[in-house]
Formats: structure tokens, C-alpha cells, sequence
């Protein structure tokens, strides 16, 4: 795998699909970000004239900053956990509402070594997509299991889950 200034080839690939996309659609896009710390917003701003679709991002590694920056509910927090799909939703919705993108995307979850457990291992992660317009009721999210792989592998793997999710055509996961 070829990088680019540090990031994989492979993820600024897909972040270029991402952003030609999206300004085809006339969209702007917005990511709310967890276990992935920023590397969705840094591959997408890796791709020249990025700032015609890309509003920003929101990262939120602790659960004071989904509440703070986003507005996550901390019962949200304490009911489901970080790392629920009530959670990433609450993230995607909230960022929508604190910007003037069109969509949002969040990705919250566990890369490891530590912080698993039974009922959420590592490898867990989750993301939901948030379209303004859309009835914010309806909520499109997914959780995802990338197994036993090495915490790098784990938030490349979300990366490019959560630029998927960016696509226009993007079907409901």
C-alpha cells in the first residue's frame, strides 16, 4: 500500500471519489468523528479543492466532546454506550445541525488494544449518516465488526466505510 503524506494511498483514492461526488451533487459534507481521530477529514482535505464540498469536522474521541460539540445526549451515553448505533446517530444528526452541510457522517467505535469487551469487542465500530431534509426520525446507521485486526488496520478499515457513506448514491447501510 503506497502512501501519501502518511496516509494510504487507498484511502485518499476513495476520499477523491468522495469529493468529485459530491460536488457533481452540489452537496457539502460534514464527518463527525471517534475512534478514527480526524483521518476522514485528513484524507479528504488530502484531495485538491476539497473545500468545494467539505464543511468540516467535529472530533469527538471523549464522550465529554460528543455531548459538548454535538450535543449527544449523555443519557444517549449512559443508556446505549459510546459506541451504539442511538450514539453515532446522535453524532451525525447533531454535527448537520451545527453546520450548513447537507450530510453528515459519524464513526464512533473500539480500535484497541484495549477497551473491549464482551458485548462490544474490539474491531466494533459504527457509523450513521444524517441528510438534511431527511425525517431525522429515520436513522441510517450500521454497525460493523472488523475482527481481530491491529488498531491502524481497524481505522483504515472505518475510514473507508464512512467515506462510502458519503457517496451520493449511497444505499442505507
Amino acid at each position: 500500500m503506497s502512501e501519501a503524506n502518511g496516509l494510504p494511498a487507498r484511502l485518499i483514492e476513495k476520499a477523491r471519489e468522495v469529493v468529485d461526488a459530491n460536488r457533481a451533487a452540489g452537496r457539502r459534507i460534514l464527518v463527525v468523528e471517534s475512534c478514527t481521530g480526524g483521518l476522514v477529514g485528513a484524507a479528504i482535505t488530502e484531495v485538491p479543492g476539497s473545500s468545494d464540498v467539505f464543511e468540516g469536522g467535529f472530533i469527538t474521541y471523549a464522550d465529554e466532546a460528543k455531548t459538548g460539540f454535538v450535543g449527544v445526549s449523555g443519557d444517549v451515553i449512559e443508556t446505549f454506550g459510546a459506541v451504539s448505533i442511538a450514539a453515532a446517530w446522535a453524532m451525525a444528526q447533531g454535527g448537520l445541525e451545527r453546520s450548513r452541510a447537507d450530510v453528515a457522517v459519524a464513526i464512533t467505535g473500539v480500535a484497541g488494544p484495549g477497551g473491549g469487551s464482551a458485548h462490544k469487542p474490539v474491531g466494533t465500530v459504527v457509523f450513521a449518516r444524517a441528510e438534511r431534509g431527511n425525517d431525522p426520525r429515520r436513522v441510517v446507521a450500521d454497525k460493523k465488526d472488523f475482527g481481530d485486526l491491529v488498531r491502524a488496520e481497524i481505522r483504515f478499515q472505518a475510514a473507508l466505510c464512512a467515506l462510502e457513506l458519503l457517496m451520493p448514491d449511497a444505499p442505507a447501510p
